[in-house]
């Protein structure tokens, strides 16, 4: 850390500039480590983003290692999946690391435990184990075969690694005082048997693994990492991270320091909860748009930046502070992903419900072309050409026959603006046999191309439209938040707490003719309508757009409306 270094912005800075100040490390490494059993989701984000924050701040490295040390849960598709997810926030690291690469050397410590008479083998069941080791406010009771010999422990642990015995017939125990007062001390387990052919690295070369609490210190040290950072629920389990360490005497040991957790609302991020939803097909999918996890929110159009923007404000603290408790309101998440397209993305005219609109004194047969400005935030964006011709679509929401009061969009004899092009005045509505609207007669003023009248009258609402003849057919899917409570489950089965209006698909959606080739995952404001991007379900025959956010925090309105 030099002079020019700006003052450590949180706790954990701090504590980082104390270790290099007072010579505990002469450098920064910390590690993205999660367990190949699932999808990353935005609260991983958050860690990965501290731990490559401090990393760089400190002018450090940072690694990707993959906990794998449980089998039965592990697949190549996920750690395929988590490096993609990394390179996508633009987290670049030094190293790429397996726990499984270091097994020889975990039993080894295992062994020297042992020797040390540090350890032994349990022949409890896993249900008396658990009784055993009795609760937070009761002592447990040692076990009783933890006074085995080491020879006897050598030769049952060697025997546990070869294959001998069945699942949950042995484990291998730390031994260290079963009335600790924190329960994660009272003689916790370092192996555990597993017979799993399809370990995705080691195959069947092992059938014992080493437990989370065992492995997380000692990856640490072997790979030179200095500050093991943490959400908040592994304090307590510091304690028996930094007695691995001390009991084998391992050099320069790495420090743990605990963050809190991320939480937000309308959303859960359990991994439990989370497969429910795709198992049950409550979802379509761990890439479903409404889902927290990356992949979902890449296919929906959320960008790393907005995301980076997010956890920036969240900040680093022990306990996440806002206006809810410890959950951050999604809507901060939704407002930076708006603050980051609307800078970036370029503007469209897009109908999703539309309305047959003859212009009936324009003449049959032309065609005229308006500029359009594709970004006004970003005047190198430029300008693009947008067709006008006698039928128009425009949205079925800027007409009303009979007006509320304040409603200044189309209305039998109103005129309004249309965007780039001219004035136009509802001459006659016409409506189907049943009665329904089906289609409006209108005239445009001729002296008002470009959106301003000749004779400087003026008119209150400007709406967007499509030229019919022009006009490129696309499916719209409207996402939006996938519970309808703030604090899923805080009523019960948070199942029951799912929003049933979280998609709606439209078929007839009618688009500028610009949009005729945009490409997978490109994204868009559709003016006056919100931000959204082309789904991977796109083809050739058939444009599919998903809706990213809405321009304004629907949800707040219905907040101050009074409802759910």
């Amino acid at each position: 850390m030099t002079d020019e270094t700006p003052k450590p912005p949180s706790f954990i800075h701090t504590a980082v500039a104390e270790d290099l100040h007072n010579g505990r490390f002469s450098h920064v490494r910390t590690r993205l480590p999660p367990e190949p059993n699932g999808y990353l989701h935005i609260g991983h984000s958050r860690a990965f983003l501290i731990d490559e924050k401090i990393a760089k701040d400190f002018g450090g490295k940072v690694d990707l290692r993959f906990d794998d040390t449980n089998p039965t849960k592990e697949e190549t598709e996920f750690v395929e999946a988590i490096q993609d997810d990394v390179k996508w926030l633009g987290i670049q690291v030094d190293r790429v690391l397996y726990a499984s690469d270091y097994f020889q050397l975990l039993y080894d410590w295992a062994i020297k435990m042992i020797h040390m008479g540090k350890a032994y083998v349990d022949d409890q069941t896993p249900d008396e184990v658990s009784k055993n080791r009795g609760s937070w406010g009761e002592p447990g009771k040692n076990s009783p075969y933890r006074e085995r010999s080491v020879a006897e422990n050598l030769d049952l642990l060697e025997r546990m690694k070869k294959g001998e015995f069945p699942d949950g017939s042995r484990v291998l125990r730390a031994k260290i005082d079963m009335a600790h007062g924190n329960m994660n001390m009272r003689d916790p387990i370092l192996y555990r048997i597993i017979h799993e052919p399809d370990h995705h690295r080691t195959g069947n070369e092992w059938c014992i693994y080493p437990m989370y609490d065992w492995a997380q210190g000692q990856n640490d040290a072997m790979h030179g990492v200095t500050h093991s950072l943490c959400s908040i629920e592994y304090e307590d389990h510091r304690p028996l991270y930094d007695w691995f360490l001390q009991t084998l005497e391992i050099p320069n040991p790495p420090r743990q320091i605990e963050f809190g957790r991320l939480n937000l609302t309308y959303t859960v991020m359990s991994k439990r909860k989370l497969r429910r939803l795709v198992e049950e097909n409550y979802v379509n999918g761990w890439n479903d748009p409404r889902m927290p996890t990356l992949r979902a929110m890449k296919r929906r159009g959320y960008t790393p930046a907005a995301i980076r923007d997010f956890i920036d404000r969240v900040g680093i603290s022990k306990t996440i502070n806002s206006s809810s408790g410890v959950t951050v309101d999604v809507s901060l998440l939704e407002a930076c992903v708006r603050d980051d397209l609307n800078k970036k993305v370029e503007r469209r005219m897009a109908v999703l419900n539309p309305l047959k609109v003859v212009i009936e004194n324009y003449p049959e047969g032309q065609v005229e072309e308006f500029s359009a400005i594709n970004n006004p935030e970003d005047p190198a964006a430029g300008t693009r050409r947008v067709p006008f011709s006698r039928v128009l679509y425009i949205e079925q929401d800027d007409f009303r026959e009979n007006p509320p009061p304040k409603y200044f969009r189309l209305t039998p004899g109103g005129e309004v603006r249309l965007r780039y092009a001219y004035f136009l005045k509802c001459e006659r509505v016409i409506k189907d046999e049943s009665g329904n609207l089906i289609e409006l007669r209108c005239t445009y003023d001729p002296n008002s191309r470009g959106g301003n009248a000749a004779d400087g009258r003026k008119v209150k609402a400007t709406i967007h439209w499509v030229s019919a003849q022009h006009a490129v057919p696309a499916s719209v899917r409207l996402y939006d938040r996938l519970f309808s409570n703030p604090n899923p489950e805080s009523n019960g089965d948070f199942i029951a707490d799912l929003n049933p209006n979280s998609l709606k698909q439209l078929e007839n959606c009618q688009l500028e003719p610009s949009l005729a080739h945009a490409k997978v995952e490109e994204s868009f404001q559709f003016e006056r309508l919100g931000y959204f991007c082309v789904d991977s379900d796109s083809n050739s025959e058939r444009l599919i757009f998903n809706r990213t956010v809405t321009l304004k925090d629907e949800w707040a309105k219905i907040v101050q409306q009074g409802g759910g």
